[in-house]
């Protein structure tokens, strides 16, 4: 929903945050600052590439001309960000999907017109870097018939919300009660999974938890 992502609602956000302890966030101009940046090393003529691996693949927000099937060598996709907002709380911490290193990922990139750049990766910096938990990274996309340079958000390991080691049964516990004012984590990985299905993008990683997270309601119900 595009209509989220604002200055006026990441202020709310981060307000809110902040009411239940410390959070660290990005000041408008330290983010502006980095999406400047970013943009200053690329050229323009051609549009931007915009690699989607989450909650992009269904809720992109930006405007974007063509989307393609892409995959994306040396990260991984993996639950290593800790959610005390959006689809966490403090009361009901998650977790969320990010680029980690190592291995390669697929999912969709999605095409942003010349002239939109300025406005569509205001939207996204809005979108991704409140925290500065992911850096914006230069990289390599396989499309189905070539290789193009783009964008991608990949983990920020120095961040505090960085979890390095997590096993899958915390995972799995995590995902199943994590809930705040965007939804519930359980909803996230559902949506990550159908979307990546619809592609015919079997992700092993996320089946095998999506499996044992079904495992733990059937033992709940039969509790």
């Amino acid at each position: 929903m595009r209509e989220e992502f604002n200055r006026e609602r990441v202020e709310e956000l981060i307000r809110e945050a902040k009411r239940h302890g410390p959070f660290h966030a990005l000041t408008h101009e330290e983010r502006d600052a980095t999406r400047h940046e970013f943009l200053s090393k690329i050229s323009k003529e051609e549009g931007l590439w915009v690699f989607g691996y989450g909650s992009l693949l269904w809720n992109p927000a930006f405007h974007f001309t063509v989307w393609q099937p892409a995959r994306l060598y040396g990260f991984r996709r993996r639950f290593c960000l800790q959610a005390s907002i959006g689809r966490g709380s403090p009361e009901k911490p998650g977790l969320m999907l990010a680029l980690d290193h190592g291995g390669s990922c697929n999912g969709r990139a999605f095409h942003i017109a010349p002239e939109k750049i300025e406005t569509e990766t205001d939207i996204l910096w809005m979108r991704e870097m409140i925290s500065g938990a992911y850096d914006a990274r230069h990289v390599q996309i396989r499309l189905p018939d070539r290789t193009v340079k783009g964008l991608t958000f990949v983990i920020n390991r120095s961040h505090p919300r960085y979890i390095a080691e997590i096993s899958m049964e915390e995972t799995v516990r995590l995902l199943a009660t994590g809930e705040g004012r965007l939804g519930s984590c359980r909803d996230y990985l559902n949506n990550t999974v159908a979307h990546l299905d619809e592609m015919d993008v079997k992700d092993r990683y996320l089946h095998a938890i999506q499996q044992k997270m079904k495992e733990l309601d059937h033992r709940a119900d039969i509790a």
